[in-house]
């Protein structure tokens, strides 16, 4: 069978073109017709760079093309896409070739209905009139599995939540009934349940048109859930390529093998009760657990956080979203508690309330015995040194203009009366902790790579020496290797100095890792808690179950012996009228310290 994409010894280089930085160098793979290739490496291997090549979109991004061919059978005769003009491939693409990108709020039009946007595919390459291409835009939205997909046709990209707008790229992408498919990062962003939809409807939709899928990732399980073929690239140049079993049975290349060392396995830790670091092996059962301390040093109780819902001229407050209802935890002193649910449930502005960020309308937060909810702004700004928060995206958190050194000295310079020579020392000896070197003091953070601003982010918020730091998805846009190191990082820490966390992860296989309790949250409400064994290994609740259910499994073998529950369960609208009252949570202590709430809807 003669491959439906060739590429051979393909050379893609950025900068000066007579002296360019070559992100690609002599590249060769191929994806044969109705084949799933999964093309893995770590950031800057040049997995998206190869992907935007082939799609000829990398030179609108500043790079070229130097060298190679890209031999694409486009159904009236192979053509070299490397050497077609614009014309051409504008031809191409969506109609025989079509891309989708990770975040797609970024890739579609926010002034435009998604119908719209549907149908302009068909009528530019189908020349389909209004009314057939309203038709089969509908038909699509149904095959991509959309909720009452006529009412969706007339709402906007950001009405829609993050998985319903993947399935409006993917439905763009296959009007046309592409050939070949390339999915870069579809489902890194995506919780578990959402994930495990994509990657369900990506194999129905690849086995019922035939087309080939170029699926781009980082995440092993993910490879081994839908991917017939493995091309492993590091550094720009390819290290292995095999098929799927035979790559997950035996390695061939030590990177591959060290990737998948990396990769979290949900249940690597079954019969442990503590945290434990990638670094030690997960069938060492004989290490110490990290068990912290017993007395509890955050309580809250019976929060309840709303936002208003604000329509007409004057935008009166019309009703409330019901974001957090009657949320009840613990965290005790050196532990870590994880905090894990779909996106909308709750987990983030329930932190955010911990923290005083977003101020709960009802309920005590008590941090060492005093209700934070009672404090005044002057005692709260003192209060915030004992509390810092580490986001999702270190980029975006930092300031671009200012050095490092600065960005970590502030809060001390805040807080603390220092003068400069202490604060450069205590400066530096954060560095060393977090594994990083002092002459990195003088950068900015665009000089550094994802995980090494994250490792920064970790300084900044050690720097007040806190007794709670909120860590909300710190690890969930990093590579596996790079997950790995600064997971071991904070598990290194909290052993060290006796830190709390509140770990909020979509992530199950990162939460078994570093997690002492699991929260788990649904439309606001805490309906699972207990220590991390308890819940991973005897989930009571339905929702829980089917969380877990959801994880992808390293291992090609088990592809297709797992009956998922992948539906999501925060689908009823959190939208209420004013007044509505919370309805107190009632639990039942189904084994020591682990409850499940009593009343399951």
């Amino acid at each position: 069978m003669s491959s439906l994409l060739s590429v051979n010894g393909l050379r893609v280089g950025f900068g000066d073109r007579a002296e360019p930085t070559f992100a690609v160098r002599d590249v060769s793979f191929s994806v044969d017709p109705g084949e799933v290739v999964a093309l893995v490496g770590e950031s800057g291997s040049g997995k998206s760079v190869t992907a935007l090549s082939i799609m000829r979109l990398v030179e609108y991004g500043g790079g070229q093309i130097h060298g190679g061919q890209l031999m694409f059978d486009a159904g009236d005769g192979a053509v070299d896409l490397a050497s077609s003009t614009r014309s051409e491939m504008a031809n191409l693409r969506g109609k025989v070739m079509a891309m989708i990108f990770q975040e797609p709020m970024t890739s579609l039009n926010p002034i435009f209905t998604v119908g719209e946007q549907i149908m302009e595919a068909l009528r530019l390459h189908r020349r389909e009139s209004n009314t057939g291409a309203r038709e089969r835009a509908i038909g699509l939205l149904e095959r991509v599995s959309m909720p009452d997909p006529e009412s969706q046709m007339a709402r906007y990209p950001h009405e829609l939540s993050g998985g319903q707008r993947q399935r409006v790229m993917l439905a763009i992408a296959i009007a046309c009934g592409p050939r070949l498919l390339i999915a870069d990062e579809p489902t890194t962003a995506l919780d578990v349940t959402i994930q495990a939809q994509i990657l369900n409807l990506l194999r129905d939709v690849q086995a019922e048109t035939g087309m080939a899928l170029l699926f781009i990732t980082h995440d092993m399980a993910v490879v081994a859930e839908i991917a017939d073929r493995v091309v492993v690239m590091r550094n720009g140049e390819i290290v292995e390529d095999s098929r799927v079993t035979d790559l997950f049975m035996a390695p061939r290349h030590a990177y591959t093998r060290a990737l998948l060392a990396a990769a979290p396995r949900l249940g690597a830790l079954s019969g442990t009760n503590g945290p434990r670091r990638f670094a030690e092996p997960s069938y060492s059962k004989s290490a110490p657990p990290l068990v912290g301390d017993r007395t509890p040093l955050l309580e809250v109780r019976d929060v309840v956080t709303r936002f208003p819902v604000r329509t007409g001229l004057f935008r009166r407050k019309s009703a409330e979203v019901h974001a957090v209802e009657m949320a009840s935890l613990d965290i005790l002193t050196g532990q870590t508690l994880a905090l894990v649910g779909e996106s909308g449930s709750g987990k983030s502005t329930l932190a955010r309330s911990v923290l005083r960020l977003i101020e709960p309308a009802s309920g005590s937060i008590r941090l060492r015995g005093r209700d934070l909810i009672d404090l005044d702004p002057e005692e709260m700004r003192k209060m915030r040194a004992e509390m810092q928060i580490v986001f999702q995206d270190p980029l975006a958190s930092m300031n671009p203009r200012r050095r490092v050194y600065d960005q970590i000295a502030d809060p001390v310079r805040i807080h603390r009366r220092v003068d400069e020579a202490e604060l450069r020392k205590r400066v530096e000896g954060l560095i060393q902790q977090v594994g990083m070197q002092s002459d990195c003091l003088e950068r900015y953070p665009h000089e550094f790579s994802g995980g090494q601003r994250q490792r920064l982010c970790v300084a900044r918020a050690l720097s007040l020496s806190p007794s709670l730091i909120v860590a909300d998805e710190p690890v969930s846009a990093l590579d596996v290797s790079i997950q790995a190191q600064v997971v071991d990082l904070l598990i290194e820490l909290q052993e060290r100095l006796n830190i709390s966390y509140l770990f909020i992860s979509h992530d199950m296989a990162v939460v078994e890792r570093i997690a002492h309790q699991v929260a788990v949250m649904r439309r606001g409400r805490i309906v699972e808690l207990g220590p991390r064994r308890a819940v991973f290994e005897t989930p009571q609740h339905p929702y829980t179950r089917q969380l877990l259910d959801a994880v992808p499994i390293a291992d090609p073998g088990r592809r297709y012996q797992k009956n998922r529950q992948v539906h999501s369960a925060s689908s009823k609208s959190p939208i209420h009228p004013i007044g509505v009252r919370p309805t107190p949570m009632s639990y039942k202590e189904v084994s020591p310290g682990h409850l499940v709430e009593n009343i399951i809807e």
